[in-house]
């Protein structure tokens, strides 16, 4: 299946695009396999991130905006991002290892942004990155070993689903200053004064109300329990975390682009219109959690894509 090429014109078809030099950034495989495939132009510089799972297709997105706020207007920087084409099937009998073969699926999504407008339909707002790897716990809660048989693979730990819990707290505090409502920091602030005067018991913690700020949420699919985390911890309803769930039920968890099947489910569905807010939130082994803010200012005309063949048989119960 061709299947790079058709992301490329139709996920995100446009965000921003130009005929000057091209920047590219990517993970596995090699850029050069890609210059060579599709014969790309000699003057275009190469990146990659491979070994960063998850966030990898989010952290490239900032380092794509940083790079085309140097180079001349109309610019434009390609993002690949795919599922790990590695040989890495478990062949032991460790249960924790083997969730890797049964939860991992194959896919891959390509993003073009430029400083140019013509064309774009969504504008970059604003990323923030939370790494925790100073933490042993969160460092070794997604960890590549052996086992005691000399089988190599992924291991996953119990405390998987507290880590990204922390992580995606430690981001809110980041990410809410830049996103929230006037009202809504005062709540927040109110209550921190509140908890300090009160006993701990008595002073529940306030959640910021994150619908304030988007309309959208492309929560990454590492699995059920994640996605049915974060939609507790941000009091998300069952609407905005269908495109999640319904992505891990088509396609699995395809790592890195995973978010962009879930931003085009939402087109599909056509509950995209101008001016409404995507947060796009991914977690990934290190441990890390990054976010990125979009605006749309062109929803889509046409509701091709991956989901073109089946998105009238979505959502189903799950």
């Amino acid at each position: 299946m061709n299947f790079l090429p058709r992301h490329a014109s139709t996920v995100m078809r446009s965000v921003f695009l130009s005929p000057t030099a091209v920047d590219y950034a990517r993970y596995h495989p090699t850029p050069d396999m890609i210059v060579n495939r599709y014969k790309l132009r000699g003057d275009i510089r190469l990146m990659n991130l491979s070994g960063m799972a998850c966030t990898a297709s989010v952290t490239a997105v900032g380092i794509a905006s940083n790079m085309l706020q140097v180079m001349p207007w109309g610019s434009y920087a390609l993002v690949v991002s795919t599922e790990i084409i590695g040989p890495l099937y478990y062949a032991g009998n460790m249960r924790s290892m083997q969730l890797s073969n049964i939860l991992f699926r194959m896919g891959g999504a390509a993003k073009l942004l430029s400083t140019a407008r013509t064309k774009a339909r969504f504008r970059f707002e604003h990323l923030a990155q939370t790494i925790t790897a100073a933490n042993d716990a969160a460092y070794r809660c997604v960890y590549q070993e052996e086992d005691e048989k000399g089988n190599f693979g992924t291991a996953f730990s119990k405390d998987l689903i507290g880590v990204a819990r922390d992580a995606l707290k430690e981001n809110i505090t980041v990410t809410g200053p830049l996103v929230l409502p006037g009202s809504e920091l005062l709540r927040v602030l109110l209550h921190r004064m509140a908890k300090k005067v009160l006993s701990s018991r008595r002073a529940r913690q306030y959640i910021p109300s994150f619908c304030l700020a988007f309309e959208h949420f492309c929560i990454h699919v590492g699995g059920p329990a994640v996605i049915t985390s974060v939609q507790h911890g941000l009091n998300l309803s069952d609407k905005h975390v269908e495109a999640s769930r319904m992505t891990l039920h088509r396609f699995g968890n395809q790592l890195s682009a995973s978010v962009w099947y879930e931003l085009a489910y939402i087109e599909a569905k056509g509950w995209m219109n101008k001016g409404n807010r995507v947060w796009m939130i991914g977690f990934g082994a290190g441990y890390e959690c990054n976010t990125v803010g979009w605006i749309c200012i062109q929803p889509s005309s046409s509701a091709d894509g991956p989901w073109a063949s089946c998105i009238h048989r979505y959502p189903v119960d799950i």
